[in-house]
């Protein structure tokens, strides 16, 4: 599906709910926003919306996470 997209070119009606479908899949199966507008030729944006119209729940950020410092003792 996402191969016939052109670079800009507006999805609508069943193709962009057909595309929701799929990038809904592949991101819940473990893919990135990042890598998913890459393989879309989409941009970060396109993507994330289609997530959020598309009722995923999102992941966090990446990377290191600060927690509470425990008290040395």
């Amino acid at each position: 599906m996402a191969e016939t997209l052109k670079k800009g070119s507006r999805v609508t009606g069943t193709a962009r709910e057909q595309l929701a479908a799929d990038l809904k899949r592949k991101y819940e199966s473990g893919a990135s926003i990042r890598a998913l507008a890459e393989e879309t030729g989409r941009s970060y944006g396109f993507v994330h919306r289609m997530l959020s119209e598309a009722d995923v729940t999102l992941r966090g950020r990446g990377g290191a996470t600060r927690g509470k410092k425990t008290p040395s003792a």
